[in-house]
């Protein structure tokens, strides 16, 4: 048994956390290995998989980095880049997975007649761009999927230029501001499309439940966002100072933000077991019908 009394803060924070990338893993890891085990749907369940995968590489990718609590800030920028760009694939993915719902092409974007004419309500901002009402055709499918997939675009090659700049030693401040107003415009507006998809196709999506599966995942990206604005502005007011903690003070952001993110994606991992439950492919959603109608 392993004294916890003789243990430093450094090493139980890291044991803490540890143990936390582990509790993340077995329910992803099994959640993952159900769906392998009741492999019916293909375009599904690849989706799935990749959604499910998000926490586990967030665990682990702040592990990583609270290890090297004291590492560059070109390392910080590397290990948020893969993370916000995994970010980017599950949105796409998720999107792949509305669309396969629906059985709908991606590419050909062919719309029943009984869905075709829906009206798409737009909100401010984006009504100073399109007009507030529009009508579901193949035009304005296909513009949904052009605002989401910008971001699985714009955030790859942002991060490439900010580490390459972080590298050569031309990364400014006001630089970053720029970088960081371009990324949250994009994301929020691939949130927003994903949002307007819902509504459109809310009737024929509801028995797949997408709000619970869009929760966990915008839960996971805002959530993250918000924290880590709300532990810079504690540290910037000296609420949170470096005497509380075995680090300087510029290092306490990232080292608390990934203590956390460490903590959360074992909700975020239990939270996927009932959004992405393997029900649908096993047959036990089948059966409980079967059941219910002979109750009826």
């Amino acid at each position: 048994m392993i004294d916890l009394s003789t243990l430093s803060p450094v090493q139980l924070t890291v044991m803490g956390s540890a143990f936390c990338v582990m509790v993340t893993l077995h329910f992803s890891v099994q959640l993952m290995s159900q769906h392998l085990f009741y492999w019916k749907n293909p375009r599904e369940q690849k989706a799935i998989i990749m959604i499910i995968l998000m926490a586990p590489i967030y665990a682990v990718n702040s592990f990583v980095g609270l290890l090297d609590a004291k590492g560059s800030k070109g390392f910080f920028m590397f290990l948020d880049s893969i993370k916000e760009c995994y970010e980017a694939l599950v949105i796409a993915k998720f999107l792949e997975l509305m669309y396969s719902y629906l059985d709908i092409s991606m590419t050909r974007h062919i719309i029943p007649d009984e869905i075709k004419g829906r009206e798409i309500h737009h909100s401010f901002p984006m009504t100073l761009f399109v007009p507030r009402t529009t009508r579901l055709d193949h035009r304005t499918l296909k513009q949904l999927k052009q605002w989401t997939w910008q971001f699985c675009v714009i955030r790859p090659v942002c991060s490439i230029l900010m580490i390459s700049l972080q590298i050569l030693g031309v990364y400014p401040a006001w630089l970053s501001w720029i970088f960081t107003i371009i990324l949250n415009v994009s994301v929020s507006l691939a949130l927003y499309s994903l949002v307007i998809f819902y509504h459109v196709f809310a009737k024929e999506l509801a028995p797949h439940k997408p709000l619970t599966k869009f929760m966990c995942i915008k839960g996971i990206v805002f959530f993250c966002f918000w924290q880590g604005v709300v532990l810079e502005i504690l540290v910037a007011m000296g609420v949170i100072r470096s005497h509380h903690f075995w680090l300087e003070v510029e290092q306490l952001e990232e080292a608390l933000q990934n203590v956390l993110i460490c903590l959360e994606m074992i909700v975020f991992s239990v939270l996927q077991q009932y959004a992405f439950h393997v029900a649908p492919y096993s047959g036990e959603t089948e059966a409980k019908m079967r059941i219910n109608k002979k109750k009826d």
